[in-house]
């Protein structure tokens, strides 16, 4: 038979198995080869070659390979902890990005070195070199099994299947799974693993179902690399903006308030208010006009626009319409609201493009699994805006919103960390999208050609798009991996038609205006904890909530420090002083732990040459200056917003 590899085409003879056929070709290939691509669909080593096809053997370095590489580490992680706890359940246990989790329901409490107990018998189960089996069975033969085993949750799985399909198992010695695989051809073949975390995760992802236990590990085909990896998540937890946001008094939760729900202290409040600032007197300049809208709004609205269809188990409802209530709820999104503003009047060619821009906040029902810190919440604010234009215009003002995302991204740091994704509709699941495929295959067309006139990087997601459009993605990853979209642009060529929104053409004709549904800097709670993490809460001074510090050297000069903090905030500063009868040195250090960019020291001397001085969080002691000569170099980085 003939074997097409990477680099060429050779002959074997038939009956070979893609294990036999890798040590033809090298000791190495066979050595590294985890598991193999036949004619583009994943096998395992063991899987028996006899006839001409195209075969790519993969090793670590190879992404399919790696996701193989840590299922199999899960696999050895459930056989340890059923070794170690019989009775446990298990449950599901994919591969993840840089390791994998498995889900357990123990009928037993875990003890505190639980972990350590269940790696000390992988590390027993990898020397064992068990080999790993798959067998094919039928629904009915893998139901009994798992009867016979007493997994529930397995056979809860196998019911969602249907009856003629082949089912596959792996088994590992005296641990079987059900798994559709590959795996790695024997446990020995895991070289460095670390199990990282313990936590609760319902059943199938609902909340509705039960609370089983999953436990997270981190595998890699290197002992260094798996450290590297160890001492990154270190890094990580450290600049969580959960913990370090809470730290430095940026947020806070409360469960009477509620999950999801978010209450901003001062700094975050003030954080907040410098980023929407910036925002609106931006748009401001760019020709966008403000509008204000409820909150909620009647069912009805709803309905025209779609999302009571698309969206409405998202949404807080208010009433109950089988009782003959009014029906209500809160917004999820702001667009149905300025179309209606829209829509106030006759509207010529010469109007258009109409900018409406709002700071919008919006309510959505995410489950409680979903919710982080300020990343996702309930209750959001979002720099929300929608432009009206002609068909003409489209391009140029899409052009527009994106040159604006891209001016604020850099101005407050992110535009490195983000990439590009173009979202589409997924044709083989019309029920989440206004079904009408040839506007989806016009709006795709129009939307691809922008970004490629605009010469923009970008991936491709089928199946992201919005219900009523095709959008611009801009995503972005947080500190722990997980990634979520920080602000999207969208071209919507529906709802002007559900909501009779017209103009008149230069013919004199009615005709339906397009849409661009944008955000520029996001939802700020979003962004704001991505700002926490990117700078470790050490904002760039034109960002900081607290931009510089006066403290008084002694009681004699807290006057001065007092009217100099004046002056500075009189001058547009965010500045505070402290006159405690403390040592300069405890000030210093709480003023550094507060990441304030400016300390500024007021003591005798100082005060009789009418100087200051300074010390920068990031430059470390800058001498003594004139105050006018301070404020000027603290302007000058404030107007040009220098991130450092």
């Amino acid at each position: 038979m003939k074997i097409k590899l990477r680099d060429d085409i050779r002959e074997f003879q038939d009956g070979l198995t893609l294990a036999e056929i890798a040590s033809a070709v090298s000791e190495g290939l066979a050595r590294a080869a985890l598991c193999a691509k036949v004619d583009g669909v994943l096998r395992d080593m063991s899987t028996v070659i006899d006839k001409d096809c195209e075969v790519e053997f993969l090793t670590f370095a190879d992404e399919d390979g790696k996701k193989v590489y840590r299922h199999s580490a899960a696999h050895i992680m459930a056989q340890a902890v059923k070794r170690i706890y019989p009775t446990a359940k298990i449950a599901i246990g994919p591969a993840i990005e840089n390791g994998f989790y498995y889900d357990f329901d123990f009928q037993t409490p875990l003890p505190k070195d639980a972990l350590e107990g269940i790696e000390a018998e992988m590390k027993k189960i990898i020397k064992e070199n068990i080999k790993i089996v798959r067998e094919e069975v039928t629904k009915k033969q893998a139901i009994s099994l798992m009867k016979e085993l007493n997994e529930k949750y397995k056979i809860e799985l196998l019911n969602d299947i249907e009856d003629s399909q082949t089912i596959t198992l792996y088994r590992q010695g005296d641990f079987i799974d059900l798994c559709a695989g590959p795996h790695v051809p024997s446990t020995g073949y895991i070289k460095a693993f670390k199990l990282t975390a313990l936590t609760g995760a319902y059943w199938r992802g609902d909340e509705k179902n039960k609370m089983l236990t999953r436990i997270y590990g981190a595998a890699f085909d290197k002992k260094s690399d798996m450290l590297a990896y160890l001492a990154a998540v270190e890094e990580a937890k450290k600049r969580d903006h959960n913990k370090l946001g809470r730290e430095l008094g940026i947020f806070m939760t409360d469960e009477k308030i509620g999950q999801g729900l978010p209450l901003l202290m001062p700094k975050g409040a003030k954080l907040f208010q410098i980023l929407n600032r910036f925002v609106e007197d931006e748009e401001e300049k760019r020709g966008y006009v403000l509008t204000k809208t409820p909150l909620m709004a009647k069912s009805a609205l709803y309905k025209v626009s779609g999302h009571w269809e698309h969206y409405k188990d998202g949404m807080f409802v208010i009433g109950d319409e089988d009782k003959g209530e009014e029906v209500l709820a809160l917004r999820p999104m702001t667009c149905p609201f300025q179309y209606t503003i829209y829509n106030n009047g006759l509207k010529s060619y010469r109007d258009l493009p109409i900018r409406f821009a709002e700071t919008s906040t919006l309510f959505r029902n995410e489950s409680s699994g979903e919710m982080h810190g300020l990343i996702r919440v309930r209750q959001f604010t979002i720099s929300e805006g929608h432009i009206i234009c002609a068909p003409e215009q489209l391009e140029q003002e899409f052009k527009d919103c994106l040159q604006l995302v891209r001016y604020m991204l850099k101005s407050i740091g992110l535009e490195e960390d983000v990439y590009y994704r173009f979202s589409k509709w997924d044709p083989q699941n019309t029920e989440k999208y206004i079904n009408d495929p040839a506007a989806w295959e016009y709006a795709e067309g129009e939307m691809k050609k922008i970004l490629d006139h605009i010469g923009l990087a970008y991936t491709e997601a089928v199946g992201e798009a919005a219900f009523y459009g095709p959008k611009l993605d801009i995503q972005i990853k947080n500190v722990h991996g997980k990634e979520d979209t920080l602000i999207t642009l969208q071209i919507d060529m529906f709802l002007a038609e559900k909501f009779d929104m017209s103009y008149i053409n230069e013919k004199g004709e009615k005709a339906r205006p397009y849409i661009i549904h944008r955000t520029s800097i996001g939802c700020y709670e979003r962004t704001m904890a991505l700002l926490i993490e990117k700078y470790a809460g050490a904002f760039p001074t034109w960002l900081a909530p607290v931009q510089i510090k006066v403290l008084s050297l002694t009681d004699r000069t807290a006057e001065d420090a007092i009217l100099f903090t004046q002056k500075l905030r009189n001058l547009g500063f965010r500045a505070e002083s402290d006159t405690r009868g403390e040592k300069i040195g405890y000030k210093i250090r709480e003023a550094q732990l507060e990441k304030v960019p400016y300390m500024v020291i007021i003591g005798d001397k100082e005060k009789a040459n009418n100087t200051i001085s300074v010390r920068s969080r990031q430059k470390g002691d800058m001498g003594v200056m004139t105050k006018d000569a301070f404020i000027l170099t603290v302007r000058d980085e404030v107007d040009n917003k220098v991130i450092n």
